[in-house]
Parts: C-alpha cells; sequence; structure tokens
C-alpha cells in the first residue's frame, strides 16, 4: 500500500474536517482518526464497516475481536510496518499512553501528533509515542 501523490493535501483537509469534533466512540475517537490518517493517505477506508456501529469502548472491543483482532489497534494497522517512535514521519500513526490506562492513537505531524480529546482534537508531543507504523 502506498502513499497517494497528494496524501499532504489530503491529510491536512481530514485534519481541518475534524478539528472540532469531540469525541463519541464509533464516529470520533483515536480509532476512526487513525483510520482516517490511513484513508487521506492511502485512498483505503478501513472503518467503512466499523464506523457507527460501536457507541462505547467495549463495543469497539468486541467489534474488532468479531474481525480477528485482540483490539481495534491492530485492525487500522493491520499490514503496517511497525518502526521505532523516533522514526516516525509525518502520516504515519502513533500508539500513545491513553486515559484511564487505555492507550490512544493518533497522526504523527512531525514532532507532534493529532490525537482525539473529549472537546476537540489535541496535540501530543513525539516524545509521548509508544509505537509508531510506517504508512
Amino acid at each position: 500500500m502506498s502513499r497517494l501523490p497528494d496524501w499532504r493535501e489530503r491529510l491536512l483537509a481530514y485534519v481541518a474536517s475534524i478539528s472540532a469534533e469531540p469525541f463519541r466512540p464509533g464516529q470520533h475517537d483515536c480509532i476512526i482518526l487513525a483510520a482516517g490518517g490511513r484513508q487521506a493517505l492511502t485512498g483505503v477506508d478501513l472503518m467503512a464497516d466499523w464506523r457507527g456501529r460501536y457507541r462505547s469502548v467495549e463495543d469497539g472491543l468486541d467489534l474488532a475481536r468479531e474481525h480477528g483482532c485482540e483490539d481495534p489497534f491492530q485492525w487500522v494497522v493491520q499490514g503496517l510496518e511497525e518502526v521505532p517512535p523516533a522514526f516516525a514521519q509525518v502520516g504515519d500513526i502513533a500508539q500513545l499512553d491513553g486515559t484511564n490506562g487505555m492507550p490512544g492513537m493518533g497522526i504523527v505531524a512531525g514532532e507532534h501528533v493529532y490525537t482525539v480529546g473529549l472537546r476537540r482534537l489535541e496535540i501530543a508531543s513525539l516524545t509521548d509515542v509508544r509505537r509508531a507504523w510506517r504508512i
């Protein structure tokens, strides 16, 4: 899977379109964010069958298991190469420490990572990234 020629413009448009969206499981959460970033870069929508089908973290975990994954993170990073966080590039997918002991996902944006906050898109530091996958 390769990046589209206009991936930068597509990624910026995607981030701008969701920047004021509040957290809503199944509609706008860290999994949807990361998959949306991957879609912006590649044109492949991994969440087409998932979006709107879960309304809680627990429901999302159940849906992942129905698709043969231990968790939704596996679904979003399937087929991607894991890289050391220090080598993550713009557009790559990142896993960060989340709230309540659960990890979160985001999109690498240079030295920062876009991630989902309760009220709107938030920015985390690349130094907070625990794992990263190259798109």
